[in-house]
């Protein structure tokens, strides 16, 4: 992998206007998979809010001053799944393939550890191949798919993948390869 131009970094609560763009400027069928529409500022602002909170850990890359990919893990330590983390990505176009993606992953992979996590989830359509493909070659399998389950704003529905990892597994590997972590 090629050294990028980017800095991963935790997001910051004034990272909203700039996140905001980021989103704005993504296609708009790879915003589909999330439960709320990133192309709000109410959404970005409850997004700081609850990555003040603790419920969630996000980071992103960053070129300059603009982000060009996030990834988020999500958790609610008020309900019965409490074990489990759900991984929400978004890479620019032009960076795709390139490893942000994978450096991104990695920083939610020893955040899960640090949360002590059992369990993580990640949703996507089945047609973003390059996505699935990253998650799989990093140990998520498939777990489920949601026959329309998401609509976009033309109404046109879609399916949704739910792959899934066991953390354990990212912890052996980590170890192995002396990567670090938890």
């Amino acid at each position: 992998m090629t050294d990028l131009p980017v800095t991963i970094r935790r997001f910051r609560s004034d990272d909203m206007d700039a996140m905001l763009r980021f989103s704005r400027a993504l296609p708009e069928h790879d915003l589909l998979f999330l439960s709320r529409d990133l192309k709000h500022r109410k959404v970005i602002e409850a997004w700081s809010e609850a990555v003040e909170d603790g419920f969630i850990d996000s980071f992103v890359a960053e070129d300059g001053d603009a982000i060009v990919a996030t990834c988020a893990l999500v958790r609610d330590p008020l309900g019965w799944s409490t074990h489990v983390g759900e991984v929400r990505q978004l890479v620019s176009p032009e960076l795709r393939g390139q490893g942000v993606g994978r450096r991104l992953l990695d920083e939610m992979f020893v955040a899960a550890q640090q949360r002590e996590l059992k369990k993580l989830v990640a949703q996507m359509t089945p047609d973003q191949r390059g996505a699935i493909q990253l998650f799989e070659e990093s140990g998520f399998r498939g777990e489920a798919l949601l026959k329309d389950h998401v609509m976009d704003r033309q109404g046109q529905l879609h399916d949704l993948a739910i792959l899934s990892l066991d953390v354990a597994q990212i912890a052996a590997r980590h170890e192995a390869f002396g990567l670090g972590g938890a």
